[in-house]
């Protein structure tokens, strides 16, 4: 699942390249030992992810389901409008009480989660196995978001991905990778999407650091049952000049000895700063800061 809100744990698109990071102590001057390499391969890896086939630059459309049929092919008569690479006329999502299944058109070729397939039923993202329908460079998933149902399409050679210049960060800053306190005080809090929906997410307690010689609190969430990491939706005084408008995203471990390390050289931009077909959370009010973070990646797209 994708980092998109309620589902992006498992396969939000970053490697956590360097966990080493976990385990290295700042030396007796406070230097950490080969800190700045660490980072640097993270966000390496994380380009990476990004580009990659299936990654978020190669989304190219979400198309919210109606009930009953949802033709799909490159003609703009369809509900469902594929690129031009794709049949005209490709076949049929049909659509009924959450379930949506689909018929090719004849002569249309396809494969189902890797196997041949002329129908069937397309299981959502929600599901323990999601299915994902692929038609030549072309893919396509269904999502679940709030009772909604749609389906994702993803193009290998999309425009976005083809454009693509590299992503762009904050010089690597030690001062920037901070002890915060953590507070347990398990609640559940409101997190808003750019759909307009909230979710209710499980706070485990909150976080206290200082930085710059201000005092900062921020709410992480659980994203998913199970989770082995904090889960931090954020947006600062770099935003939306710097760092991208609506926010940013960031993961820690679980709190030890009451504790945990922010590392926010490795603060990054939500999908939604690639395509407008994402899904993305909304930073909860408290976690609107009022001080500036000047570290992790850049706004890529200036004034967005």
């Amino acid at each position: 699942m994708e980092i998109d809100l309620g589902r992006y744990s498992v396969r939000r698109g970053l490697s956590f390249v360097g966990m080493l990071a976990l385990a290295m102590a700042p030396t007796a001057g406070g230097a950490i030992p080969g800190y700045e390499a660490e980072i640097q391969s993270w966000r390496a890896t994380r380009e990476a992810r990004l580009k990659a086939d299936g990654g978020w630059l190669t989304v190219a459309g979400l198309f919210w389901l109606k009930e009953g049929e949802n033709r799909f092919g490159s003609d703009k008569g369809n509900e469902i409008i594929l690129p031009a690479s794709a049949p005209a006329q490709a076949g049929v999502f049909t659509f009924h009480a959450g379930e949506a299944r689909f018929q090719l058109a004849p002569g249309v070729s396809a494969t189902l989660s890797g196997k041949p397939a002329l129908g069937g039923i397309l299981r959502p993202d929600t599901a323990k196995e999601e299915d994902i329908l692929k038609i030549g460079t072309l893919t396509m998933q269904v999502i679940e978001r709030g009772g909604r149902y749609g389906v994702r399409l993803k193009d290998m050679q999309s425009a976005q991905r083809k454009a693509f210049g590299g992503l762009h960060w904050f010089p690597v800053k030690e001062a920037y990778r901070v002890t915060a306190r953590f507070v347990s005080a398990p609640t559940i809090i409101q997190v808003p999407n750019i759909l307009g929906q909230v979710s209710d997410m499980p706070r485990p307690g909150y976080l206290v650091f200082t930085l710059n010689g201000q005092e900062v609190r921020l709410d992480p969430v659980i994203e998913e049952p199970g989770s082995n990491e904090l889960f931090i939706i954020f947006r600062d005084e770099t935003a939306p000049k710097e760092t991208y408008g609506a926010g940013r995203f960031l993961y820690a471990d679980m709190p030890k000895d009451g504790q945990v390390v922010l590392d926010f050289n490795k603060a990054y931009s939500p999908p939604c700063a690639f395509t407008p077909f994402a899904t993305c959370p909304l930073p909860p009010k408290q976690n609107r800061l009022t001080v500036r973070i000047e570290a992790g990646e850049l706004n890529p797209s200036p004034g967005h």
